[in-house]
């Protein structure tokens, strides 16, 4: 039996043959059957208000599987990958901060021709983007105890990402790895000020904590465009998960992942 030539174990471009099409590959008929509306007669914005979050929930897997992934890079000791990641990361939260613009196209009148029809559903719900906030760094266990209504398995996912190390842990791995304490928060903060002053031997370290720090700013943008965003669909009514709306969001603005870095600013 004659050997196959190399080319034939290559996939011929094209449409001839093909295995897969555009549609099968993105499984676009099971994407696109995943809009359903709850309003009857069905408001014209309801559609709009599906597809803007299940666009942020494909985001938010998205980053994970970055941060995740840079966050080994860091331990692993690859500090360009896992800032290569970060860059990427900070392009996507910039994109959330900008969806927030197609919401608002939606007036306050049109939102509550359906908003009845989503209680008790929330945006405090969203499992992914807490354990975005989780492997970041900021660990809350309480919000196991506050969610309602998580799956087994929903709860494992946020068990698990509270018990993993966050960025911030391999951040600091990266520090002793250079020799350089990171013991308590104060010896962290004269590191990275260390690093500050002496790029030329700390360079991928610096930058990776500027990246962190992106990172965290962004987060930031994200939760006071959301805040100003909610007031202006729905004033100070409360949330439809039950929460106090847009007081509880105001709550959450001072939120930081990495409190340290920005101490740093204070020291340079």
């Amino acid at each position: 039996m004659s050997e196959k030539t190399s080319s034939e174990s290559f996939v011929s471009f094209g449409e001839q043959g093909a295995q897969l099409t555009y549609g099968s590959y993105l499984r676009l008929p099971q994407l696109l059957d995943s809009q359903h509306l709850e309003s009857d007669p069905p408001a014209h914005d309801e559609l709009l208000f599906i597809t803007i979050h299940q666009v942020y929930e494909l985001w938010f897997k998205q980053l994970l599987h970055e941060v995740a992934a840079a966050r080994s890079a860091m331990t692993d000791g690859n500090l360009w990958w896992a800032q290569h990641l970060l860059q990427r990361v900070h392009v996507i939260e910039r994109t959330l901060v900008q969806q927030v613009d197609v919401l608002e196209t939606m007036t306050p009148q049109d939102f509550l021709e359906f908003r009845q029809r989503l209680a008790p559903a929330s945006g405090f719900q969203s499992v992914q983007f807490r354990e975005l906030e989780f492997v970041s760094g900021a660990k809350d266990a309480g919000y196991l105890d506050r969610f309602r209504g998580l799956t087994e398995d929903e709860q494992e996912r946020l068990r698990r990402r509270l018990e993993e190390p966050s960025l911030w842990d391999a951040f600091l791995e990266v520090l002793r790895a250079h020799d350089l304490p990171a013991g308590d928060d104060d010896e962290v903060a004269d590191s990275v000020r260390r690093t500050a002053h002496d790029r030329s031997s700390y360079a991928a370290v610096w930058a990776l904590a500027e990246a962190l720090l992106q990172h965290d700013e962004l987060a930031a943008s994200w939760r006071a465009r959301h805040v100003v965003m909610v007031e202006r669909m729905i004033g100070a009514k409360s949330g439809t998960g039950g929460s106090s709306g847009s007081a509880y969001l105001r709550g959450r603005l001072p939120l930081q992942y990495y409190p340290v870095l920005w101490d740093v600013r204070s020291r340079l």
